[in-house]
Protein backbone atom coordinates (compact mmCIF):
# COMPACT_ATOMS: atom_id res chain seq x y z
CA UNK A 1 0.00 0.00 0.00
CA UNK A 2 1.45 3.55 -1.00
CA UNK A 3 -0.62 5.89 1.05
CA UNK A 4 -3.42 5.87 3.69
CA UNK A 5 -5.43 9.05 4.08
CA UNK A 6 -7.06 9.58 7.24
CA UNK A 7 -9.78 11.50 8.02
CA UNK A 8 -10.66 12.72 11.78
CA UNK A 9 -14.21 13.67 12.09
CA UNK A 10 -16.25 15.39 15.17
CA UNK A 11 -19.65 16.71 14.42
CA UNK A 12 -18.85 17.28 10.55
CA UNK A 13 -20.43 14.96 8.60
CA UNK A 14 -21.29 17.40 5.86
CA UNK A 15 -17.50 18.16 5.54
CA UNK A 16 -16.22 14.35 5.35
CA UNK A 17 -18.75 13.73 2.75
CA UNK A 18 -17.25 16.33 0.75
CA UNK A 19 -13.51 15.94 1.78
CA UNK A 20 -14.10 11.99 0.60
CA UNK A 21 -15.56 13.30 -2.84
CA UNK A 22 -12.85 15.63 -3.30
CA UNK A 23 -10.15 12.28 -3.02
CA UNK A 24 -11.91 10.52 -5.78
CA UNK A 25 -11.68 14.07 -7.55
CA UNK A 26 -8.50 14.05 -7.01
CA UNK A 27 -7.65 10.56 -8.65
CA UNK A 28 -4.79 9.69 -6.98
CA UNK A 29 -2.10 7.04 -8.91
CA UNK A 30 -1.09 5.47 -5.84
CA UNK A 31 -2.88 2.58 -4.31
CA UNK A 32 -4.62 3.96 -1.33
CA UNK A 33 -6.46 3.69 1.75
CA UNK A 34 -8.92 5.93 3.46
CA UNK A 35 -10.07 6.00 7.43
CA UNK A 36 -11.95 7.93 8.93
CA UNK A 37 -12.09 8.20 12.60
CA UNK A 38 -15.06 9.39 14.49
CA UNK A 39 -14.51 11.07 17.55
CA UNK A 40 -17.74 10.19 19.55
CA UNK A 41 -19.56 12.51 17.33
CA UNK A 42 -23.12 11.17 17.48
CA UNK A 43 -23.69 12.98 14.23
CA UNK A 44 -24.41 9.81 11.95
CA UNK A 45 -21.13 10.42 9.73
CA UNK A 46 -19.69 6.43 10.13
CA UNK A 47 -23.48 5.07 9.32
CA UNK A 48 -23.34 7.65 5.99
CA UNK A 49 -19.66 6.76 5.19
CA UNK A 50 -20.26 2.86 5.19
CA UNK A 51 -23.60 3.46 2.95
CA UNK A 52 -22.40 6.28 0.74
CA UNK A 53 -18.13 4.96 0.43
CA UNK A 54 -18.21 1.70 1.37
CA UNK A 55 -14.83 0.73 0.36
CA UNK A 56 -13.64 3.60 3.54
CA UNK A 57 -12.24 2.26 6.60
CA UNK A 58 -14.53 3.20 9.58
CA UNK A 59 -12.92 3.46 12.79
CA UNK A 60 -15.48 4.65 15.88
CA UNK A 61 -14.10 6.26 19.41
CA UNK A 62 -16.03 5.85 22.64
CA UNK A 63 -15.55 9.66 23.37
CA UNK A 64 -13.95 12.74 22.32
CA UNK A 65 -10.02 12.29 22.49
CA UNK A 66 -8.64 14.93 20.76
CA UNK A 67 -6.99 15.51 17.67
CA UNK A 68 -3.75 13.93 18.19
CA UNK A 69 -5.49 10.66 20.29
CA UNK A 70 -8.11 10.63 17.68
CA UNK A 71 -5.64 10.48 14.80
CA UNK A 72 -3.11 8.04 15.94
CA UNK A 73 -5.71 5.10 16.14
CA UNK A 74 -5.90 5.30 12.67
CA UNK A 75 -2.14 5.89 11.82
CA UNK A 76 -1.41 2.61 14.39
CA UNK A 77 -3.59 0.79 11.29
CA UNK A 78 -2.45 2.59 8.19
CA UNK A 79 -0.80 0.38 6.06
CA UNK A 80 0.66 2.92 3.39
CA UNK A 81 4.13 3.90 3.11
CA UNK A 82 3.15 7.40 3.28
CA UNK A 83 0.27 9.11 5.89
CA UNK A 84 -1.98 11.75 5.07
CA UNK A 85 -3.58 13.43 7.76
CA UNK A 86 -7.04 15.60 6.04
CA UNK A 87 -9.23 17.28 8.28
CA UNK A 88 -12.49 17.42 7.16
CA UNK A 89 -12.94 20.73 5.54
CA UNK A 90 -9.93 20.19 2.92
CA UNK A 91 -11.04 20.24 -0.54
CA UNK A 92 -8.46 18.27 -2.84
CA UNK A 93 -8.35 18.70 -6.44
CA UNK A 94 -7.11 16.11 -9.72
CA UNK A 95 -3.54 15.23 -8.60
CA UNK A 96 -2.90 17.20 -5.50
CA UNK A 97 -2.75 13.96 -3.44
CA UNK A 98 -0.03 12.83 -5.94
CA UNK A 99 2.06 16.01 -5.57
CA UNK A 100 3.09 15.18 -2.34
CA UNK A 101 3.86 11.55 -2.70
CA UNK A 102 5.93 12.23 -5.32
CA UNK A 103 7.40 15.01 -3.70
CA UNK A 104 8.32 12.67 -0.65
CA UNK A 105 9.30 9.63 -2.79
CA UNK A 106 12.08 12.05 -4.36
CA UNK A 107 13.02 14.10 -1.45
CA UNK A 108 14.27 10.74 0.87
CA UNK A 109 15.41 13.04 4.16
CA UNK A 110 11.90 15.23 4.06
CA UNK A 111 9.60 13.40 6.98
CA UNK A 112 7.02 15.57 6.53
CA UNK A 113 5.31 17.79 3.42
CA UNK A 114 2.26 19.93 3.32
CA UNK A 115 1.02 21.72 0.54
CA UNK A 116 -0.50 25.31 -0.16
CA UNK A 117 -3.60 25.80 2.05
CA UNK A 118 -5.37 28.54 -0.40
CA UNK A 119 -8.91 30.15 0.93
CA UNK A 120 -12.45 29.63 -1.53
CA UNK A 121 -11.08 32.71 -2.74
CA UNK A 122 -8.02 31.38 -3.86
CA UNK A 123 -5.89 33.30 -1.41
CA UNK A 124 -2.91 31.53 0.50
CA UNK A 125 -2.88 31.06 4.03
CA UNK A 126 -0.98 30.87 6.99
CA UNK A 127 -0.36 27.55 7.01
CA UNK A 128 3.40 27.48 7.22
CA UNK A 129 4.93 28.94 10.32
CA UNK A 130 8.24 29.51 12.29
CA UNK A 131 8.29 28.32 15.73
CA UNK A 132 6.81 30.47 18.22
CA UNK A 133 8.27 32.33 21.33
CA UNK A 134 6.60 31.84 24.88
CA UNK A 135 4.83 35.46 24.46
CA UNK A 136 3.70 34.23 20.70
CA UNK A 137 0.38 33.02 22.37
CA UNK A 138 -0.17 36.32 24.18
CA UNK A 139 0.12 38.19 20.92
CA UNK A 140 -2.67 36.02 18.97
CA UNK A 141 -5.28 35.63 21.98
CA UNK A 142 -5.41 39.59 23.00
CA UNK A 143 -5.28 43.27 22.09
CA UNK A 144 -1.70 43.31 22.68
CA UNK A 145 -1.32 41.53 19.14
CA UNK A 146 -2.79 44.61 17.72
CA UNK A 147 0.55 47.17 18.42
CA UNK A 148 2.70 48.06 16.50
CA UNK A 149 5.96 45.55 17.87
CA UNK A 150 3.69 42.46 18.52
CA UNK A 151 2.34 42.64 14.78
CA UNK A 152 6.04 42.49 13.53
CA UNK A 153 6.20 39.28 15.57
CA UNK A 154 3.24 37.83 14.52
CA UNK A 155 3.94 38.77 11.33
CA UNK A 156 6.96 36.66 11.48
CA UNK A 157 5.27 33.57 13.08
CA UNK A 158 2.93 33.53 9.92
CA UNK A 159 5.96 33.85 7.74
CA UNK A 160 4.12 36.75 6.31
CA UNK A 161 7.09 38.01 4.89
CA UNK A 162 7.76 34.70 2.54
CA UNK A 163 6.58 34.41 -0.98
CA UNK A 164 3.88 31.55 -0.48
CA UNK A 165 4.38 30.46 -3.89
CA UNK A 166 8.16 28.91 -3.04
CA UNK A 167 8.64 24.57 -2.10
CA UNK A 168 10.91 25.50 1.13
CA UNK A 169 11.92 23.73 4.07
CA UNK A 170 9.75 24.90 7.18
CA UNK A 171 9.98 24.91 10.86
CA UNK A 172 6.36 23.87 11.15
CA UNK A 173 2.94 22.86 9.10
CA UNK A 174 -0.49 23.16 10.05
CA UNK A 175 -1.76 19.60 10.76
CA UNK A 176 -4.87 20.02 8.86
CA UNK A 177 -3.74 18.65 5.72
CA UNK A 178 0.11 17.07 6.71
CA UNK A 179 1.65 14.11 4.47
CA UNK A 180 4.19 12.33 6.79
CA UNK A 181 6.21 9.14 5.27
CA UNK A 182 5.41 6.28 8.11
CA UNK A 183 9.30 5.69 8.82
CA UNK A 184 9.23 9.24 10.40
CA UNK A 185 6.52 8.09 12.57
CA UNK A 186 8.25 5.12 13.24
CA UNK A 187 11.25 6.98 14.30
CA UNK A 188 10.00 10.26 16.23
CA UNK A 189 6.65 8.69 17.70
CA UNK A 190 2.97 9.61 16.47
CA UNK A 191 1.23 12.54 17.67
CA UNK A 192 1.70 13.62 21.62
CA UNK A 193 -1.41 12.79 23.03
CA UNK A 194 -0.66 15.10 26.31
CA UNK A 195 -1.81 18.09 23.28
CA UNK A 196 -6.00 17.52 23.78
CA UNK A 197 -6.00 20.04 20.32
CA UNK A 198 -3.68 22.70 19.21
CA UNK A 199 0.12 22.27 18.92
CA UNK A 200 0.81 18.91 18.36
CA UNK A 201 1.18 19.73 14.91
CA UNK A 202 4.00 22.25 16.12
CA UNK A 203 5.52 19.98 18.52
CA UNK A 204 5.51 16.86 15.84
CA UNK A 205 7.26 18.97 13.39
CA UNK A 206 9.86 20.44 16.03
CA UNK A 207 10.38 16.13 16.61
CA UNK A 208 10.77 15.79 13.03
CA UNK A 209 13.14 18.13 12.93
CA UNK A 210 15.66 16.74 15.79
CA UNK A 211 15.42 13.81 14.48
CA UNK A 212 17.50 14.73 11.15
CA UNK A 213 13.88 15.02 9.36
CA UNK A 214 13.46 17.62 7.16
CA UNK A 215 9.78 19.49 6.94
CA UNK A 216 8.69 20.94 3.64
CA UNK A 217 6.45 23.53 2.73
CA UNK A 218 5.02 22.60 -1.04
CA UNK A 219 3.68 25.75 -2.84
CA UNK A 220 2.45 23.01 -6.04
CA UNK A 221 -0.04 21.54 -4.66
CA UNK A 222 -3.10 23.84 -3.84
CA UNK A 223 -6.08 22.48 -1.53
CA UNK A 224 -9.22 24.50 -0.36
CA UNK A 225 -9.26 25.09 3.11
CA UNK A 226 -12.22 26.31 4.85
CA UNK A 227 -10.79 26.93 7.49
CA UNK A 228 -12.46 28.74 10.99
CA UNK A 229 -10.11 29.61 13.41
CA UNK A 230 -12.25 28.37 16.15
CA UNK A 231 -9.73 29.85 18.65
CA UNK A 232 -9.89 33.12 18.03
CA UNK A 233 -12.68 34.68 19.65
CA UNK A 234 -12.92 38.34 19.06
CA UNK A 235 -9.38 38.90 20.15
CA UNK A 236 -10.56 40.47 23.34
CA UNK A 237 -11.00 39.95 26.84
CA UNK A 238 -14.37 37.78 25.52
CA UNK A 239 -11.49 35.63 23.46
CA UNK A 240 -10.58 34.03 27.54
CA UNK A 241 -13.86 32.84 27.89
CA UNK A 242 -14.05 30.94 24.23
CA UNK A 243 -13.66 27.01 25.37
CA UNK A 244 -11.42 26.46 22.16
CA UNK A 245 -9.33 29.18 23.32
CA UNK A 246 -8.72 27.92 26.40
CA UNK A 247 -8.11 25.15 24.85
CA UNK A 248 -5.26 26.55 22.35
CA UNK A 249 -3.72 28.29 25.98
CA UNK A 250 -3.56 24.63 27.71
CA UNK A 251 -1.89 23.50 24.96
CA UNK A 252 0.67 26.14 24.76
CA UNK A 253 1.31 25.88 28.30
CA UNK A 254 2.13 22.41 27.49
CA UNK A 255 4.33 22.91 24.87
CA UNK A 256 6.85 25.18 27.00
CA UNK A 257 6.63 23.08 29.68
CA UNK A 258 8.02 20.23 27.24
CA UNK A 259 10.43 22.04 25.96
CA UNK A 260 11.61 24.97 28.26
CA UNK A 261 15.31 25.89 27.93
CA UNK A 262 15.41 23.16 25.20
CA UNK A 263 17.65 24.75 21.90
CA UNK A 264 15.38 24.44 18.76
CA UNK A 265 16.81 21.24 16.62
CA UNK A 266 19.81 22.87 14.66
CA UNK A 267 19.01 21.62 11.28
CA UNK A 268 15.85 23.58 11.16
CA UNK A 269 15.41 27.22 9.33
CA UNK A 270 15.14 28.71 12.74
CA UNK A 271 17.59 26.06 14.61
CA UNK A 272 19.85 28.80 15.90
CA UNK A 273 17.49 30.67 17.99
CA UNK A 274 16.39 29.71 21.37
CA UNK A 275 12.86 28.71 22.03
Amino acid sequence: MDLSIIILNYRQQRLVRQCLRGILMAEPRCRYEVIVVDNDSGDGCLEMVAKQFPWVMCIANSRNCGFGAGNNRAIAQARGDYVFIVNPDITLFLGQIDELVDFLRSHPRVGAAGPRLVNPDGSAQDSCRRFPRFITPLYRRTWVGRLPFARRQLENFLMRDFNHRETIPVDWLMGACLMVRRQTFEEVGFFDEHFFLYYEDLDFCRRCWAAGWEVWYVATATPVHYHQRLSAGSGGVSAFFHRAAWSHIRSALQYYRKYRRQRLPGGSPSGKMLS
